[in-house]
């Protein structure tokens, strides 16, 4: 039997996160951490929302996470983001000793992979996933906010 949870499926609810972000006028990042199947957390990009540089999706879903899990470590759980982690998100994923992240685009400039961040030993991370609807996403709003000022 096919499994229809999987990782297109739970990076499509991160997708839609991302809708809910770019609607909101915040870069179009969204997230999910997902435990045995089921979303713990689902959040985007808050950073104008809430005036504060460190409220990227990944921060609200770790935050999320450990609330409804009551306690720090994100342990069998999987991150889902549409876009590469950047080096503060990634070294606060390191501390949160998450299982998996898998994101959709890579960012080239800013990612975690470019800037050398190390991740926990133990989690495991995969990219591509959605990239291009991801990275669709996040052109057309900055091509969006160019044209606006």
């Amino acid at each position: 039997m096919i499994n229809p949870f999987d990782d297109t499926y739970f990076m499509k609810r991160a997708l839609q996160e991302a809708e809910t972000a770019y609607e909101k006028g915040e870069i179009p990042i969204g997230a999910v951490i997902v435990i045995d199947n089921k979303i713990i957390a689902r959040t985007h990009n808050l950073t104008e929302t809430l005036n504060d540089v460190t409220a990227h999706a990944e921060m609200q879903a770790i935050t999320a996470a450990a609330n409804y899990l009551g306690g720090k470590y994100l342990k069998k759980c999987t991150l889902y983001v549409t876009i590469e982690p950047c080096q503060m998100c990634a070294g606060a994923l390191y501390w949160s000793q998450i299982d998996r992240i898998v994101f959709g685009a890579k960012d080239e400039l800013r990612g975690c992979i470019v800037m050398g961040t190390t991740l926990h030993p133990k989690t495991k991370m995969m990219g591509g996933i959605l990239a291009e609807e991801a990275s669709k996403l996040l052109k057309q709003f900055f091509i969006e906010k160019r044209n606006l000022n």
